[in-house]
Parts: structure tokens; C-alpha cells; sequence
């Protein structure tokens, strides 16, 4: 007796991938730039905090947004910690300018 077993593979990255985590980056750098310009530098740490609440406000409206369920934790991941990279490299600035 033969089986004949077929298996169907997903693309690994949907097209939407970038364009929903991208933005998600140019607003945490966003935000980690005006830290530096309108906060003193004895608060700016507080509000990077705030800056990583919001940016992770933004992925989940984004990403729930999209009516494609397939590779949701994977654009979720990438846009967080995509964030959490864009804020501690905005940390370890703020340390050297201080």
C-alpha cells in the first residue's frame, strides 16, 4: 500500500511584514529623538518608558488591524523588539551625552 503525502508550505514572510513594522520603528525613533530634544536628561529615562508603552500600544492596533491572523506573533516580535533595539541604543546615547 502506497501513501502519498503532500505538503503545502506557507510563505515564510507575508507581504505585509514590513509595512507593518516598520512604522511601528519610525515611531519609537520618533519618540526617542523628541525625548532628546524637549526632555531634560534627568527625566528622558522616564519617558523612553512611555515612548516603549506606546510603541507597544501601536503594534497591537496595527497588527490586530490587519485582517491577516497568519504570522501574527512573528510581525508582533519583530516590531517590539525591534522597538526595545531602537530604545536602548536612544538609552546608551543619552548615557554618552550626559
Amino acid at each position: 500500500m502506497v501513501q502519498n503525502w503532500t505538503v503545502t508550505l506557507e510563505p515564510a514572510a507575508p507581504a505585509r511584514f514590513p509595512r507593518s513594522v516598520i512604522p511601528v520603528w519610525v515611531l519609537v525613533a520618533a519618540g526617542a529623538a523628541l525625548v532628546g530634544l524637549f526632555v531634560p536628561r534627568t527625566e528622558a529615562y522616564g519617558w523612553l518608558v512611555l515612548v516603549l508603552f506606546g510603541g507597544v500600544l501601536v503594534t497591537f492596533v496595527v497588527q490586530l488591524g490587519l485582517d491577516e491572523k497568519q504570522g501574527l506573533v512573528n510581525r508582533v516580535m519583530a516590531s517590539l523588539g525591534g522597538s526595545v533595539v531602537i530604545l536602548a541604543l536612544a538609552t546608551a546615547a543619552y548615557a554618552v551625552l550626559a
